[in-house]
């Protein structure tokens, strides 16, 4: 297996450095011949799909990335188009300076060159890596789960007819095995590999930081939370949480606990009515159990465990924490975030401000849907991951953070002297 996969991972190797060949141009159009393959493919995209989804319980959080439809696969079609829209991320000059000894120097931008995606049962990562690797100047290694192998493997069979018609060497993407096996290897590939980013659960990330060679970037969990201030409105409240907590549980940026003031509890029933269209456990600590008692159906009202805390829910389910202050908030955001994406709901300029410089996450909203953090939304085109981590990328990565820099030295014969 490991003897097999270095040839895979040399392959990959030897293929990126042809990218370095390709113009712009040339990448733009192959990306919008992957989204029309994308559409026109669908009914075999779908039927690879079928097979993954017989074989998971609907009732799984994961079955909703799972699933694929014709609408998601024009959308993200959609997203590829937009991809090669966006202006090269290569070659920018970051910094040119000219010594006094007249050396120039010029720090441009560059690939990575080879970057392993470890994700699990999202299909549609599968598109959104390449088309933002290629975009990049990137080659990638793809290591999906076993829930999606039959989805996956149809859309890189898409992806490798399209390189095919263009000329282009196929190996810039490969798709690794699902076995553990194939997770190890790419893991210890340092002389093939220069970044690994993992996409996915906590539990994931925690395995890929603790087992892996290589540089990480950790994307994925989020566990967010949306704190109502003694000052906010209830009307934007109650619209911002249902929205950040039911527009698609299964995403990272999904509503996981509401924390409201203790002044406030009175509006908790009107916070989280419309909840109940969307059948939502709330798990309540006693103030806020108290206060929806009587007020929210009572076969979807909980009492909250230690456990409630703390937790990437990835389902119609919600934490309530009651505090007394803006600085119990505070301590119950750090306490419990994945420092992914936080939330204050209040018309009090001065807390919002303090609220955004305190949080310590890669995106902090005042009066505004957690939802929201997406590279697409954010204008970067297709995300290749939430990044919660601090060096090099933070929040929605697109092309921009997935590249890095090399300096260029020019001169005329100059030596250095002690």
């Amino acid at each position: 297996m490991t003897t097999d996969l270095n040839e895979t991972f040399a392959a990959v190797q030897a293929a990126s450095r042809e990218l370095a060949l390709l113009s712009d141009d040339t990448i733009n159009q192959i990306l919008s011949a992957v989204a029309d393959a994308a559409v026109a493919e669908t009914s075999s995209i779908l039927a690879e799909n079928e097979k993954d989804l017989a074989r998971m319980d609907k009732n799984n959080p994961k079955y909703d990335r799972l699933k694929l439809t014709e609408k998601r696969l024009k959308d993200i079609a959609a997203d590829t188009r937009n991809v090669a829209t966006l202006p090269s991320p290569l070659g920018k000059v970051l910094k040119e300076t000219v010594r006094p000894n007249g050396i120039k120097l010029t720090k441009v931008s560059v690939p990575f060159g080879v970057i392993g995606i470890i994700y699990e049962a999202r299909p549609n990562v599968s598109f959104d890596v390449f088309s933002l690797c290629l975009k990049s100047g990137n080659a990638c290694l793809l290591k999906g789960g076993s829930d999606a192998d039959c989805s996956n493997r149809a859309i890189i069979r898409v992806i490798h007819e399209v390189l095919k018609r263009f000329n282009i060497n196929p190996h810039i993407v490969e798709l690794l095995p699902t076995d553990r096996e194939a997770t190890a290897a790419l893991l210890n590939a340092v002389d093939y590999v220069d970044l690994i980013i993992p996409r996915g659960s906590s539990r994931l990330i925690n395995f890929v930081r603790e087992n892996a060679k290589i540089p990480i970037i950790e994307t994925g969990a989020g566990i967010c939370h949306t704190y109502f201030d003694e000052f906010g409105d209830a009307s934007k409240g109650a619209d911002i949480i249902h929205n950040a907590k039911t527009r698609r549980v299964s995403v990272c940026n999904a509503l996981d606990c509401t924390i409201v003031h203790e002044k406030r509890l009175t509006e908790l029933p009107v916070l989280c009515q419309k909840l109940k269209d969307s059948n939502v456990i709330i798990y309540a600590d006693p103030q806020a159990y108290q206060a929806l008692e009587g007020h929210y159906p009572a076969e979807l009202l909980q009492h909250a465990k230690a456990e409630s805390f703390g937790t990437e829910f990835l389902d119609y389910k919600m934490a309530v924490k009651t505090v007394k202050s803006f600085e119990d908030a505070l301590g119950h955001i750090q306490e419990n975030s994945s420092k992914h994406s936080e939330c204050i709901i209040t018309e009090n300029k001065e807390r919002a401000a303090l609220f955004t410089k305190m949080v310590d996450a890669a995106c902090v909203y005042a009066n505004v849907s957690t939802a929201f953090t997406d590279g697409a939304q954010f204008g970067l085109g297709a995300e290749i991951g939430i990044s919660t981590q601090k060096l090099h990328a933070r929040g929605p990565m697109g092309l921009e953070e997935i590249t890095s820099y090399k300096w260029v030295i020019e001169g005329d014969g100059q030596t250095r002297r002690s």
